[in-house]
């Protein structure tokens, strides 16, 4: 979660001379925390959604008079109706899914005590196509969003990993991402951006420094992978 009062997306984008219309953050938590909260503050056209009410309710208050957001209290699944997810702060995910960075990262085990039911809805029903900045970040349901979205936008931040935790959905948001013309622009500890291709250029740096994330990421989970496997050793002991 980032409180910074600059985020990085914002960064970079600002320093490329990029300014979006329309821009979109699917699972935003606390108003403080989101993605596209400089744009809001600047009076960017928003569309925001947050499954958990009583964290669209606070988003909801905090905005309260900014008439450029609306708001989508829903889950974004790939089916319409309701679904069911498990409770953990920012790290609240839906139950059908086998791994979250809840699960992989905290260690949680699923617990019907902190299950809660929700809408949901696939994205078609409020992208009207116009989004050119988008981020999403929904613990694991990723692909959902854009499996089912109209826009094309010009950058997708997306929650691919994060230490021990990989998205479920990877392959195919690589797929996706290469089928319709996006090249990775940088890495940070848990999202990808990705831009049109032709938008501007990816320097040199930016592959080196994505080459250093991904060593990093790596290496990262191939000390978890062996401190679990002496861990094991030690138990049968």
């Amino acid at each position: 979660m980032n409180f910074s009062r600059e985020k990085l997306l914002y960064r970079k984008l600002k320093g490329k001379g990029f300014y979006p219309a329309h821009v979109a953050e699917v699972g935003v938590y606390l108003p403080q925390t989101s993605n596209v909260i400089n744009y809001i503050q600047q009076g960017v056209r928003t569309t925001l959604v947050e499954a958990n009410p009583y964290y669209a309710q606070i988003i909801k208050d905090y905005f309260a008079g900014h008439c450029h957001v609306t708001l989508h209290q829903v889950a974004i699944y790939d089916r319409e109706g309701t679904i069911d997810l498990h409770y953990c702060a920012a790290s609240s995910f839906v139950s059908t899914l086998e791994t979250s960075p809840a699960i992989a990262n905290d260690t949680y085990q699923k617990c019907d005590a902190d299950k809660f039911t929700v809408p949901a809805k696939k994205f078609d029903s409020i992208d009207d196509g116009t989004i050119d900045l988008l981020s999403i970040d929904i613990e694991g349901c990723e692909w959902y969003v854009l499996k089912h979205m109209k826009s094309r936008p010009a950058v997708i931040s997306v929650e691919t990993h994060g230490k021990h935790y990989v998205n479920p959905f990877i392959s195919e948001i690589l797929h996706w991402m290469e089928k319709n013309g996006y090249q990775l622009w940088y890495k940070d500890s848990n999202d990808s951006v990705y831009i049109r291709q032709g938008l501007f250029e990816i320097t040199l740096w930016d592959r080196l420094q994505n080459y250093l994330t991904e060593w990093r990421l790596n290496w990262q989970r191939t000390k978890a992978h062996w401190k679990n496997v002496f861990a094991g050793k030690l138990r049968k002991r």
